[in-house]
């Protein structure tokens, strides 16, 4: 039925041109970057409002420490580093480049054996223990005509989001990687979109946004890094200590990868949560899902490298202490799994199926995440691009869905658990439907055939997790579903049928 596998459903199989010449790093670059052995003495200063601020982390991306009592720090590091970095303390604005979040200093080849980087912090005017944040998931701007819908659609609809909450609500967001689609030079886009969002956002980067003329790992992030800085740090704001991976493993191979987090990144993070107390909120984010449920959905024995994270245990075992809300894209639908001190947020994406309309493979409209935060906890909801915060389903006449014709099937992208849904005919009950692993039936008609979509023929319909079915009595006139989410926010779709 479906004309690729998962694994090119999420961009490895060589479906897009070659970088641009002049935009990525060789191997000249690499090697002057990372075979200098020689040990480098960081030295300097965070403080704010002209007092030094006290237990800072600063880190060179492999050892981290703390500012003292007068602010003051001292990291010994080697010429392989390229960055020296602050993990911004809660109460503190996010200092930023045009909204591109600024922590940390580059280290200038022709750096001696010491270096001084001082960091100068803004106090919040009000209290972050009530903030928000949004989720980004792969942009992936491949074209002027793509980057175009990025301008003029979502990052005016973030706007305007953040402009219906009160005056002064604390924002900001999360670039979950795959910001444009290996045309490095679109980056500015992405920088233009951000900047006319209104909010600081940390950006990520994703298997597209790697230099893929790299000879291996070490060599493939040089380009991001010389736009957004490091490609793995922490930040606070209120309760919620918040982490950035790097997941997305380079092969050599151009377009090859797979999810695997690094030994330098477990080893870093260790150091970075020894001063991170058992308990605390962490939200996580990077590109590549550390699992999904797409193996069990496609009955595949094993998963697939480049759609996982291959050494996830690994993580988890770090994460045992806290309370972890995992943030990642990369494959195009939307999903929400838990297990015990983990819940993981898979995105839907900003650009839906590669933008070729308006949802994702799985039915799930383009669009983003919005968390709202309360102390130590997170809520959240799915923001779809152009609609409002109500727009949580979708509902489908019986004979809409091909695999169950008899039946009304109903589309929340959003769904987990932890929701309640109770459908209805002409205002009388049907109770609850029935969840089946199926495909969006907009999907099918949008994405399934040789000539669909156009503007990319390889786009699939995803299986996925929250599509409901039900009977309907006969001569049903007006069809109704009534959901609540985790939270208790109630949603309402119908139809009339007749």
């Amino acid at each position: 039925m479906f004309r690729r596998n998962f694994l090119k459903n999420l961009g490895l199989a060589g479906l897009v041109s070659s970088i641009p010449a002049g935009l990525a790093y060789g191997a000249e670059d690499v090697d002057a970057a990372l075979t200098d052995l020689s040990t480098l003495t960081l030295r300097g200063h965070v403080s704010a409002v002209g007092k030094g601020l006290r237990g800072v982390s600063v880190t060179d991306g492999i050892n981290v420490t703390r500012t003292d009592a007068n602010g003051n720090y001292e990291l010994l590091s080697n010429r392989q580093a390229r960055f020296v970095y602050i993990s911004v303390p809660a109460g503190y604005k996010f200092d930023n480049n045009a909204g591109i979040a600024n922590f940390y200093k580059s280290i200038p080849g022709t750096v001696g054996r010491e270096m001084r980087a001082d960091f100068n912090l803004e106090p919040l005017p009000v209290d972050d223990s009530k903030h928000n944040f949004v989720v980004w998931a792969d942009p992936q701007i491949i074209s002027k005509q793509d980057a175009g819908q990025l301008l003029t659609q979502t990052a005016p609809d973030l706007r305007d989001l953040v402009d219906r909450y009160p005056k002064g609500s604390l924002f900001h967001g999360i670039g979950c990687g795959d910001l444009v689609w290996d045309h490095f030079e679109l980056f500015e886009d992405y920088k233009k979109a951000v900047q006319m969002s209104g909010i600081p956002f940390f950006s990520l980067i994703g298997n597209h946004d790697m230099d893929l003329n790299a000879r291996g790992d070490e060599g493939s992030s040089l380009t991001f890094q010389s736009h957004f800085g490091p490609t793995y740090y922490s930040y606070n704001r209120g309760k919620i200590h918040y982490v950035v991976l790097d997941d997305v493993f380079f092969i050599g191979v151009a377009k090859k990868y797979i999810g695997y987090i690094t030994e330098q990144q477990l080893k870093w993070l260790e150091r970075d949560l020894q001063h991170v107390e058992a308990g605390t909120t962490i939200v996580l984010s990077l590109h590549i899902p550390t699992n999904t449920g797409s193996r069990r959905r496609n009955g595949l024995k094993e998963d697939e490298m480049g759609g996982v994270v291959m050494n996830r245990q690994r993580l988890y075992d770090i994460l045992k202490p806290y309370k972890v809300h995992i943030m990642s894209g990369h494959t195009h639908f939307n999903e929400v799994w838990n297990d015990g001190n983990i819940t993981e947020h898979v995105h839907g994406t900003v650009c839906g199926a590669w933008w070729t309309g308006p949802i994702c493979g799985d039915g799930t409209p383009n669009g983003y995440a919005v968390y709202e935060v309360n102390g130590s906890d997170l809520s959240w909801f799915y923001k779809t691009t152009g609609k409002d915060r109500q727009h949580q389903m979708r509902l489908y006449a019986p004979g809409r869905h091909a695999d169950f014709p008899k039946e009304a099937s109903i589309n929340i992208w959003n769904w987990d658990p932890q929701w309640h849904i109770e459908v209805f005919a002409d205002g009388r009950s049907l109770g609850k439907p029935n969840q089946r692993v199926a495909l969006d039936p907009l999907s099918v008609e949008l994405h399934l055939g040789a000539d669909k979509p156009a503007k990319h023929k390889w786009v699939e319909p995803i299986l996925t997790d929250h599509m409901f079915f039900i009977n309907v009595p006969d001569n049903t006139k007006v069809l109704s579903v009534k959901a609540s989410d985790s939270f208790g926010n109630k949603y309402e779709d119908k139809l009339v049928l007749v």
